[in-house]
């Protein structure tokens, strides 16, 4: 089993850039750089954590999942293909795009681009918000999460899970949605796996999650979008499996950004799988 240490990047397609632009930079304060049709989001040290390119129809291009060596990475390619996966390495212009020493990529579940890489770029200057944050949580935790939509929620798990480290978290189980929460460190869930309800289709890209340090950034944030008449698809409220006290921001593109605060840990020595009933304690009410 390849052994996947955090989500240390996603690419997004978009339909649009500017108001994107606005919601990374002054809502969630992240270093934002925009180069024509792609812009890059730095939250850390890292060149850049989040890409976004100018495209017909929002997707995910790719996510990418970091491994502990340049040996890990050259194994990780040796049992994928001799698991019957058909692997790619990667050219150079996509190791200096993705601002990273190697990489591989294949696809998964749904046409999924996943990228295994080894050695991000690390920025000599300091981070510059967008706005005054407390600063984003990231480090051995990867950027955040996202969430997919599956064909088959369950042979999806089965990938991710056997193919990779990833293990099981905890499920929801609400209305007509059904979602499974996967962690692959003590982030609760780096990635959320669901069936395709609510009137996505299989392989759509849901929505991504940044987490801040305070509180406070959130409660600024929730201030600027509601006084700029940001649309959200949920509204403040904290979820309850990861405890995250967040909103989701709804981009023009279709997917949503989450921002939050707060989110539990997991300890993989004593954890229990829980099955929830619900996905948020208080808020998150669906905006119109």
């Amino acid at each position: 089993m390849i052994n996947v240490t955090q989500l240390g990047y996603a690419g997004v397609n978009v339909v649009e850039l500017d108001s994107l632009q606005h919601v990374l930079d002054k809502v969630c304060g992240a270093e934002v750089r925009r180069d024509g049709e792609r812009l890059y989001a730095r939250v850390d040290e890292r060149h850049h954590r989040l890409a976004f390119y100018k495209a017909d129809a929002m997707s995910l291009a790719y996510m990418g999942l970091e491994v502990e060596s340049l040996d890990a990475l050259r194994a990780a390619e040796n049992e994928l293909r001799g698991k019957g996966l058909e692997v790619t390495r990667a050219t150079a212009a996509e190791r200096e795009e993705r601002a990273v020493l190697d990489m591989i990529h294949l696809r998964g579940p749904d046409g999924v681009r996943i990228e295994l890489f080894f050695g991000a770029v690390l920025e000599k200057l300091p981070l510059k918000p967008g706005r005054a944050i407390s600063g984003f949580v990231t480090g051995d935790l990867g950027l955040g999460h996202v969430v997919l939509a599956c064909a088959d929620r369950d042979a999806a798990t089965r990938f991710y899970t056997e193919h990779f480290s990833f293990r099981l978290t905890d499920y929801i189980f609400w209305s007509e949605a059904e979602a499974t929460f996967l962690h692959c460190n003590p982030r609760h869930h780096t990635l959320a796996l669901m069936n395709p309800c609510f009137g996505m289709v299989p392989g759509q890209f849901n929505h991504l999650m940044l987490q801040v340090k305070s509180i406070d950034d959130v409660g600024r944030a929730y201030d600027i979008v509601l006084e700029e008449g940001i649309p959200m698809v949920m509204n403040l409220g904290r979820h309850t499996n990861d405890q995250m006290t967040s909103f989701y921001v709804k981009t023009e593109s279709g997917f949503a950004i989450e921002y939050g605060y707060g989110g539990v840990e997991v300890d993989d020595h004593d954890w229990d799988v829980k099955v929830f009933n619900a996905p948020a304690l208080w808020g998150h009410a669906l905006q119109a």
